[in-house]
């Protein structure tokens, strides 16, 4: 079952000689609980491709639908809610806010959406990840991959059904990103999520269940899966 599609998906900026085809016509669709890893060279237009994804920005032209749902049909307050229900996100900057500790930043966005923090589920993806001993630590006291696994947490807490990793080992090293990376993978195969992620370490796209390959705006291999 595809629970995220693309069609014909264009983003221009600019006019004439000058214009940027920062995606020109991509088709991709992704399973449902599938690890899509997208790479591709700085400028390539994968952080656009994601961006769109998550209906964080809109397109020139094409479709992009979560679920059959056609996202940028959505006026923006709709958009909105349904991408804080929808979609977590995961960033290459961390984003915690500095004031709140490691829990409060975790159900933070649940908080803000106005509902009750399942607290049983959050204590399992605490638990996966490590977190148990740092819950009331200040995101200041914590290690780059510490963070990040805070920023992960803080993106499973809702139950999106999709998770869209924007180079989230960026800032950590190796090790570590593979630590975090595997993670990821764990708590999407636990909880039945799809992910999707960006980056340009081939090392780490491995790990994914298929690899997406973009280049000047078009996908180069890998936009189907088996």
């Amino acid at each position: 079952m595809d629970v995220l599609v693309t069609e014909n998906l264009k983003k221009y900026y600019g006019q004439g000689d000058n214009q940027v085809r920062a995606l020109d016509g991509v088709s991709l669709r992704v399973a449902q609980g599938e690890f899509v890893a997208i790479v591709g060279s700085s400028g390539s237009g994968k952080s656009t491709l994601l961006h769109m994804l998550g209906g964080l920005d809109r397109p020139t032209s094409g479709r992009v639908l979560v679920d059959d749902k056609d996202i940028f049909q959505l006026k923006d307050d709709a958009l909105c809610i349904f991408r804080r229900r929808k979609i977590g996100f995961v960033f290459q900057s961390y984003n915690l806010v500095p004031v709140l500790n490691v829990y409060e930043n975790i159900v933070l966005p649940i908080e803000l959406d106005g509902n009750t923090v399942d607290k049983e589920y959050v204590s399992r993806i605490v638990k996966i990840l490590g977190l148990e001993s740092k819950l009331k630590s200040l995101p200041n006291q914590l290690s780059g991959g510490q963070q990040q696994r805070v920023a992960i947490a803080r993106a499973l807490a809702t139950k999106p059904s999709i998770v869209l990793a924007d180079e989230p080992t960026g800032n950590l090293d190796s090790r570590t990103s593979q630590d975090v990376l595997g993670l990821l993978k764990v708590t999407g195969e636990q909880f039945g999520q799809t992910i999707v992620m960006i980056t340009h370490n081939e090392e780490l796209a491995q790990m994914a269940d298929r690899i997406v390959r973009i280049e000047d705006g078009q996908i180069k291999g890998g936009e189907q899966y088996a």
